[in-house]
């Protein structure tokens, strides 16, 4: 059986972790977050997590080192036999190159990739209002989707807090990194034939859906 190894691409802030959850709920395939991985060993204070805290609350990127290690051991898991929805990596065409290395010693298929594209402006105004509640992880936007209560959660009731890689400053200087760095990889993917572009700025009901039909 033939997987789906699929590889989420996309701005900071246009919707890959929310899609991801989605796409894996109706695919039935293990969502990997390399952002959720680093965030917890930030959260937990392990050695890379002190590595990686610094670079990315200035709006860099994790070195390739520190990631590839994260990635392949959690490719080599049973429940990723099937196939994967990666969502944050590769993030350079270094990267990419490692992530193949890494399916090929594990004998998988070689991976596709989705992409959603969402104008930086609109980007700017998505994070810049984004809340997050440090207690449960709940995330809000002030513009689309309010607290019910200003500045509290509606699960917990704890304060929300905005990160500080959600501060404009900071955003500006992740979109400059991505197009710098990983907005390459479109066109490497599309010159190898396996990349399959969605608007995301529409309702994430129709960006689930174009997603679906993507995959086939």
């Amino acid at each position: 059986m033939a997987q789906k190894n699929l590889i989420l691409l996309g701005p900071p802030g246009a919707g890959k972790g929310t899609q991801a959850k989605e796409l894996s709920a109706r695919l039935g395939l293990p969502h990997i977050s390399t952002g959720d991985m680093l965030r917890e060993a930030v959260r937990e204070g392990t050695e890379l997590g002190l590595k990686a805290k610094a670079v990315m609350e200035s709006g860099g990127l994790v070195s390739d080192e520190l990631l590839t290690g994260i990635v392949k051991e959690r490719l080599a898991r049973p429940d990723c036999v099937g196939g994967v929805i990666l969502d944050g990596y590769p993030r350079n065409l270094a990267q990419a190159a490692i992530l193949d290395g890494i399916l090929s010693a594990l004998g998988k298929d070689g991976a596709r990739a989705l992409e959603l594209e969402v104008a930086d402006e609109a980007i700017v105004s998505r994070l810049g209002g984004r809340r997050s509640c440090p207690a449960c992880g709940a995330v809000y936007n002030l513009a689309s989707s309010p607290p019910e209560r200003a500045g509290r959660c509606d699960r917990c009731g704890a304060a929300l807090v905005q990160r500080d890689d959600d501060k404009e400053e900071v955003i500006r200087e992740r979109l400059r990194v991505y197009h710098e760095k990983t907005a390459p990889l479109s066109d490497l993917y599309r010159r190898r034939g396996c990349l399959a572009t969605v608007d995301g700025g529409q309702n994430p009901e129709g960006v689930l859906a174009a997603l679906v039909k993507a995959v086939g």
